[in-house]
């Protein structure tokens, strides 16, 4: 079995200090730091094979992380300091340059949205700016600096997820082992050559902080804590806390690039240990996999952010430890990396293809399963939106899936 039962305070306590101070703690450590405890089901769900994916592999640098998409390339941060630039063209990415970076790591990674620039957690107290141009010609100087400040605050660090507001003016990191979400000027920094800090302060969060999402108007943040901080929860809960149960925050972005401290403007329950987030097209529906209960749960943003009683829409249930996660198709469904990253008995990788409607309806909503690698990690959409980019952490490979069904397609 891989999950403990946890019933003294005590360790409670001493379960809870070892997320915060795990490396990668959304699962990079191989053996896990801890279990969840009573209440996070360990039920899995499961779909046909969808043979029309025809998933592809590339190797890329031992434990990749962080994946990002331009048209016509691809990149990959791994967790030995290294971003991987593949050409991709035709859904067939191939390695044509090696870039290293400053930091101990390349974490999560997040590519500005007029394409200009990389943002990668660098698994310290910062993130790594590079110059995407720069970085496609093999270009050595192509990391042009990294965003700093935490350490002169007295603050801890794990960096391992990053998002960018919608004006490319600010970049927020999410920091593990600090219960905190670093906010810096961007902007600021890549104007005055990384001379000066570019840091603005913090938003307050649930301890473990992974997963960052802004919203498709650019007004909202959305972050997931893998353990809820109890004070902070907001609205009903649809069940008790246990030492597991992590949060959902919704976050004013204008706030945050000035006022960090006071820019969470709700967070609510959102099962045992959420580590990643995604928003709909529309902006609607906020989509969170929560590993240790192996569940799909979206809520309404509408709903989150105006502290309604219920803002849960669905739950459904998906693979074993969930951990990627996108919403694809136009909006129509979500994929969901099925990680397997504790080797569960019986269990394996793959990713799981939700329709959307269906989900929302509480309709049987698995479309099927698509072949991964060993424990799939982040995720990002081509610029196009047919093809998936998924980075298998363990089998050290970056996987190009087909997430729109054209024989279906042409069929209706």
């Amino acid at each position: 079995m891989r999950r403990w039962i946890l019933t003294s305070p005590l360790i409670v306590l001493a379960v809870t200090l070892a997320v915060a101070a795990s490396t990668y703690g959304d699962g990079s450590s191989g053996t896990p730091a801890v279990q969840p405890a009573p209440g996070c089901s360990i039920a899995t769900a499961s779909g046909p094979n969808l043979g029309w994916a025809n998933p592809t592999f590339t190797t890329v640098g031992a434990g990749p992380f962080g994946v990002a998409a331009a048209r016509g390339y691809a990149f990959v941060a791994n967790a030995a300091g290294k971003l991987d630039v593949l050409a991709d063209h035709d859904s067939a990415p191939h390695l044509i340059h090696t870039v290293p970076l400053p930091g101990p790591a390349g974490l999560g990674m997040t590519i500005t949205q007029d394409g200009r620039y990389l943002v990668i957690a660098d698994g310290g107290d910062g993130a790594d700016v590079v110059d995407v141009a720069m970085a496609e010609a093999g270009d050595a100087h192509a990391v042009l600096g990294t965003l700093r400040g935490r350490s002169a605050q007295g603050a801890g660090g794990g960096a391992i997820e990053t998002a960018v507001s919608r004006d490319g003016r600010y970049a927020f990191v999410s920091l593990e082992d600090s219960a905190e979400v670093a906010v810096y000027n961007l902007a600021s920094a890549i104007a005055d050559h990384f001379d000066k800090s570019s840091y603005v302060g913090a938003i307050p969060t649930g301890l473990a902080p992974v997963g960052l999402a802004v919203s498709p108007n650019g007004r909202w943040l959305y972050s997931t804590s893998e353990i809820a901080g109890r004070s902070t929860i907001t609205g009903r809960i649809r069940r008790r806390l246990t030492a597991r149960d992590g949060s959902l925050s919704a976050i004013s972005v204008g706030a945050a690039e000035h006022h960090p401290a006071r820019s969470v403007i709700a967070t609510v329950s959102a099962g045992c240990s959420p580590v990643r987030v995604a928003v709909s097209p529309s902006g609607n529906q906020v989509w969170v996999d929560a590993r240790e209960s192996d569940e799909l749960l979206a809520f309404s943003s509408a709903r989150l952010r105006s502290h309604a009683n219920d803002p849960e829409l669905a739950i459904v249930r998906v693979g074993e430890a969930p951990v990627g996660l996108a919403v694809v198709d136009g909006g129509s469904r979500v994929i969901v990396a099925d990680s397997n990253r504790f080797d569960a008995a019986g269990e394996h990788a793959a990713l799981t293809l939700v329709n959307i409607g269906a989900a929302l309806a509480h309709r049987a909503a698995i479309v099927g399963t698509i072949r991964a690698g060993l424990f799939p990690r982040d995720m990002a959409l081509e610029p196009a939106g047919t093809v998936l980019l998924v980075s298998n952490f363990g089998s050290g490979t970056l996987e190009a899936v087909h997430v729109v069904d054209h024989a279906q397609e042409s069929h209706h």
